[in-house]
């Protein structure tokens, strides 16, 4: 039927085909044969500038990859599946959608048939956010901040024994210190006031992602001398001082690293190191939680002193959970789910088994490698251990 040279050609061209078509069919076929699960979940996230959805589209890249559907058969849909700010087509401004004005009574009602609820995201937006110019620097706010209303909500979700899961930032401003007390009160975390992040280069002139006015702070707390040059931790107080670590002087890690311990009380397998290079704020705990995994920058003797100073202990949580009879609460420290990357269709399986081989977690300037490597399982088995909760 087929000539010797159809089959020589076959044999040759068969691996190839085999990978880019066959692989991904039966890849796709298994992941539809897959028992979809339900999970009702709510999602806030006060700081959507694009419609790319950088502050939650991966959290829903999850979802839908562990075949998680609403409790009415559909899955989650990341541009209107979420409560906070929604951009309009056409229109300058869009619009928030929150609980600032919703009665106690009507927020007893959502939480009753929520199964996890998420604060992803609560620093709002800002005009340069939606000029799409300056976007590092600080303007007026839009739209933004922890209110009363997400506050009664979390407090009601405690009392319906529900998943809670808090991501920074939540405790800057834009919110009030007045909401942010009542809140860290009903979590039984305290935030220190700093926030931190890595950058690659310290020097500004070929750095443009270091904002001006943490440049013009410092100079103006240090004598106008700058730092100098070379990878740095810069940290910013709530009150507006600024303190930088510099590479092998006060730290020595390439970058700031979590840590989870292989052994943890948690149960959370995970990668015992992931370089991370963004924003995280640095928090204290109350003795209730559990450490899933901490920061660990790596500071040198002067560095440690320089830590003390500024009243920072040698390491910082990065993500904790607390299980108590009034809900179960995670907190992630850092920038977790902001991804400005295409994560493609997450209709396959093996795919995150696939990009962790690609994305190696030893190489700390890939933000990609972050997220296959630790947000993707972190988030699966927080999903999985929100489920077990409901089904024991």
């Amino acid at each position: 039927m087929f000539n010797e040279e159809f089959r020589l050609v076959f044999r040759r061209y068969f691996p190839i085909i085999s990978v880019f078509i066959l692989i991904p069919i039966v890849s796709y076929l298994i992941w539809l044969l897959y028992p979809v699960r339900q999970l009702e979940i709510m999602l806030i996230d006060k700081s959507v500038t694009n419609n790319k959805y950088n502050e939650h589209q991966s959290f829903f890249w999850v979802l839908e990859y562990q075949k998680i559907k609403n409790k009415r058969g559909e899955f989650y849909d990341f541009t209107s599946d979420y409560f906070g700010y929604h951009l309009e087509n056409g229109k300058e401004l869009g619009y928030g959608d929150d609980f600032s004005n919703v009665p106690d009574e009507e927020i007893i009602n959502k939480i009753t048939p929520i199964d996890v609820i998420f604060l992803a995201d609560t620093y709002g937006v800002y005009r340069n956010d939606l000029a799409k110019s300056n976007i590092n620097e600080r303007s007026s706010m839009v739209y933004g901040g922890l209110n009363q209303g997400e506050i009664k909500l979390v407090r009601e979700a405690a009392k319906q024994n529900k998943t809670i899961i808090v991501e920074f930032n939540s405790f800057d401003s834009p919110t009030t210190k007045f909401n942010r007390t009542e809140f860290e009160n009903e979590l039984g975390i305290k935030w220190t006031g700093w926030i931190a992040r890595y950058f690659s280069e310290l020097d500004t002139t070929s750095n443009a992602t270091i904002p001006k006015w943490l440049v013009s702070n410092y100079l103006e707390q240090h004598d106008n001398q700058w730092i100098g040059v070379g990878p740095g931790i810069v940290f910013v107080h709530e009150d507006g001082i600024v303190e930088i670590l510099s590479y092998n002087q006060d730290f020595k890690s390439p970058m700031p690293e979590i840590r989870t311990q292989y052994f943890n009380k948690a149960d959370f397998k995970l990668p015992e190191l992931v370089p991370y290079p963004d924003w995280f704020d640095i928090v204290l705990i109350d003795r209730g939680y559990e450490v899933i995994s901490y920061f660990d920058i790596g500071p040198t003797a002067k560095g440690t002193e320089k830590l003390k100073g500024m009243g920072l202990p040698r390491f910082f949580p990065a993500t904790v959970v607390k299980n108590s009879e009034k809900g179960q609460f995670y907190y992630l420290a850092g920038d977790f789910t902001d991804m400005r990357f295409d994560l493609g269709s997450a209709r396959f399986t093996g795919l995150p088994t696939l990009w962790r081989g690609f994305h190696l977690v030893s190489d700390y300037k890939d933000r990609e490698g972050f997220y296959w490597n630790y947000y993707f399982p972190l988030m699966s088995q927080i999903l999985q251990k929100a489920e077990d909760r409901i089904t024991d």
